[in-house]
């Protein structure tokens, strides 16, 4: 039943004393019968009457009608250990009802069910509010960027240079960690996550993140959007990211208090120092949060290190036998020459993909090509040169024939044939918008050579030159045409014409 007000009782004990009746008891305070009746039981089992002593509190008061049967003594020796419980609480599959048939299977005439929740809800309810919050052991792992920055100064130049603090708590003992990056980036943050879980030593089930834009690429309340890189990481651990809803600062108050309490237990006290490396500001952050990590909570009587030692080491999954190596993922189309552009270079994919969608999963030393969660490439990565990188089996069979040509090689043939064709061939190679064209029409006029000698071919070279043509179709269609048969004779010596008009060379010494 719901407990009556202190001065209720006080007034239910007068009237029982003045001798009025249960049911004029219950009128007079405006309660059930029923009630007023389990009152005044509780007043008789006290021994009380009115007037009650001048010291008597409302805690005494309370203590003498609610105790349970047995006296003070046995509620002492029957008290639970409501820090022991909220810690059992956070073990998997742990509820308040086992609890308690454990708890009465040492007191069996200790609290009833309902009681012994009715205390424990009045225990937890002066908690923080992070604390009453039920975080199962090795389920989540909070965790964010601070807001404040600390300063580390560039020994040759004197300049301040802002580090990010990056806070990651385990939602079950709190345990935090905390380390300085030189930005919120996704490398940063990546490589961040890999370094806290090898740290905590064990994957949790998940990781819920704040949005941030490295992390989370669209945040929707519904369905936000995981980066590529951020979602590879975590099927890399084996674990799933869940960023925290917008607006919904409870979804991560865990890590909004590891956060202020890293800014207050971290930030504070490193204010004044001065640090000239990353690693130097990072060793001085290591020996905090040891600190802060050891320090006995006042509520729960035990150390965030001895809450993850009882309570999560052994409900972590293990890493994986290797740290996750950074990589980021791109989206690019396909284009028409079968390559696609990773940061000015070009790599190629099988020729049937082209106008295709791929993604890019990029490394410091790797570039991999995925179609439909496929790998259908990898290669090298190469210096943005915007040069190509091209595997052959990728080529269709009719650009495969010639990929053994190069444009010195071709010269090479050519000039074997004559000057002409050397030239022609030079100036076709020049002129083409796309090499791929290039080498088709001097492949052609090569296969020329075959049907025709190279006295033939080389003057229809020439004579293409003399009326501009630069195509392997003109130089065909003079010989068909037998047009290289009629060379044109060369010049005459002197000028071509005589006539009084014409001064002549010595006109001019």
């Amino acid at each position: 039943m719901k407990r009556l007000t202190m001065r209720k009782i006080r007034e239910a004990v007068r009237l029982h004393a003045s001798g009025l009746s249960t049911r004029k008891i219950a009128a007079s305070l405006g309660v059930g019968q029923s009630t007023a009746s389990e009152y005044v039981k509780r007043v008789k089992a006290a021994g009380l009457s009115w007037p009650l002593s001048a010291d008597m509190s409302d805690a005494a008061l309370e203590a003498a009608l609610f105790q349970p049967l047995g006296g003070p003594t046995r509620l002492v020796e029957a008290q639970p250990d409501w820090p022991a419980i909220h810690r059992e609480l956070r073990r998997k599959g742990v509820t308040l009802s086992l609890v308690w048939e454990e708890y009465r299977a040492v007191h069996p005439e200790g609290y009833g069910y309902s009681r012994f929740c009715e205390l424990y809800r009045r225990w937890s309810s002066r908690l923080s509010p992070v604390m009453r919050q039920h975080h199962v052991a090795g389920e989540r792992l909070f965790v964010d960027y601070a807001g404040v920055t600390l300063g580390v100064v560039d020994p040759a130049t004197g300049e301040v240079r802002p580090a990010q603090l990056f806070v990651a708590a385990l939602g079950a003992s709190n345990l935090t960690y905390a380390e300085a990056t030189w930005t919120q980036g996704l490398q940063d943050w990546i490589g961040a996550h890999g370094r806290a879980l090898a740290w905590f030593g064990g994957v949790p089930a998940q990781i819920v993140s704040d949005n941030l834009k490295s992390g989370v690429t669209r945040a929707c309340f519904y369905e936000p959007a995981v980066n590529r890189t951020y979602a590879d990481m975590a099927e890399h651990y084996g674990t799933a990211v869940v960023p925290a809803r917008p607006r919904k600062p409870r979804d991560k108050a865990k890590v909004e208090v590891a956060v202020q309490i890293a800014e207050r237990w971290i930030g504070a006290r490193l204010r004044n120092r001065r640090f000239f490396s990353l690693s130097e500001l990072n060793e001085a952050i290591r020996e905090l949060v040891g600190r802060l990590n050891d320090r006995v909570t006042r509520h729960l009587g035990a150390s965030r290190r001895d809450l993850f030692e009882q309570l999560e080491r052994g409900a972590l999954r293990p890493l994986p036998a290797t740290p996750y190596v950074y990589s980021e993922w791109k989206q690019c189309t396909v284009g028409l020459d079968y390559h696609v552009e990773v940061d000015r270079h070009y790599y190629s994919t099988p020729h049937g993909l082209l106008r295709k969608k791929v993604w890019v999963r990029l490394t410091a030393r790797t570039v991999e090509i995925f179609h439909n969660g496929k790998r259908v490439a990898a290669h090298a990565r190469t210096s943005s040169n915007r040069g190509h990188t091209t595997i052959a089996d990728h080529m269709p069979a009719s650009h495969r024939r010639h990929a053994a040509w190069s444009p010195e090689r071709l010269k090479s043939w050519a000039a074997k044939i004559g000057p002409h064709t050397a030239t022609l061939v030079a100036v076709i190679l020049r002129d083409r918008s796309h090499p791929e064209q290039g080498f088709r029409s001097c492949l052609g006029i090569m296969r020329l050579s075959k049907s025709h000698d190279a006295a033939a071919l080389e003057a229809a070279c020439e004579q293409a030159l003399l009326i501009g043509a630069r195509s392997y179709t003109s130089v065909k269609s003079i010989l068909r045409n037998n047009l290289h048969r009629h060379r044109p004779e060369p010049a005459a010596e002197g000028p071509a014409i005589q006539h009084n008009n014409i001064r002549g060379p010595g006109y001019f010494h």
